[in-house]
């Protein structure tokens, strides 16, 4: 097996046993039409752990003003992701949050944490990047079109399965653990961002 293989095989274990099962929160209330307008005041956005996130910013520069997307925002500059994240887009981002990193075995951590896994790095940040600008109302309704599930297909060419769980957006990977949206609909100039409460692991 190759390092790249034995990372994501303790990631995946340990995530398995973690905090994948938790009750999920309720995403955020979208606005009145189901959806968020495209071009989004900066009063209507929501803020990131307690941080402004501006509408006209790019979802590179507005991860790196949340003070709980700094493990994200590290990550995708470790991994050469940024100017990416930085483009035109649009892009819809599940960024997982700095406690969905500290579930992350350490082990794992430091190994994407080297030069020789920077492309394991970017590829499961890829995995939680889908083309195009998806609200959590476009989610839903892809959901219930569906029969119960969405399938994503995401930047690296990988899909990711979309369910509701109540009024929750349950997202579950190709390794098979899951991730819910805790805060959805962050507008960024070149995209949306949803936050997440786990990493997802794509199949390496």
């Amino acid at each position: 097996m190759t390092k790249s293989g034995l990372f994501m095989g303790a990631m995946v274990a340990a995530l398995a046993l973690g905090g994948c099962n938790k009750t999920p929160e309720p995403p955020k209330a979208e606005t009145e039409s189901g959806a968020m307008n495209d071009v989004v005041t900066a009063s209507a956005n929501p803020q990131v752990g307690g941080a402004a996130m501006a509408p006209d910013k790019t979802i590179l520069a507005n991860a790196a003003a949340s003070p709980i997307l700094s493990q994200l925002t590290a990550a995708v500059n470790q991994a050469g992701l940024a100017d990416t994240l930085s483009g035109p887009g649009p892009f819809t981002l599940f960024a997982p949050n700095d406690a969905a990193f500290a579930q992350v075995p350490a082990v794992t951590r430091d190994g994407w944490a080297r030069p020789a896994q920077k492309v394991v790095l970017a590829g499961v940040l890829k995995y939680h990047v889908v083309p195009g600008r998806l609200t959590a109302a476009d989610l839903a309704a892809k959901i219930d079109a569906g029969g119960g599930k969405a399938v994503l297909k995401t930047l690296d060419g990988q899909n990711l399965t979309a369910t509701k769980s109540g009024d929750a957006i349950i997202l579950t990977s190709a390794s098979g653990n899951k991730a819910a949206v805790t805060q959805a609909d962050v507008g960024q100039a070149n995209g949306i961002v949803h936050v997440v409460d786990a990493v997802l692991l794509p199949k390496m």
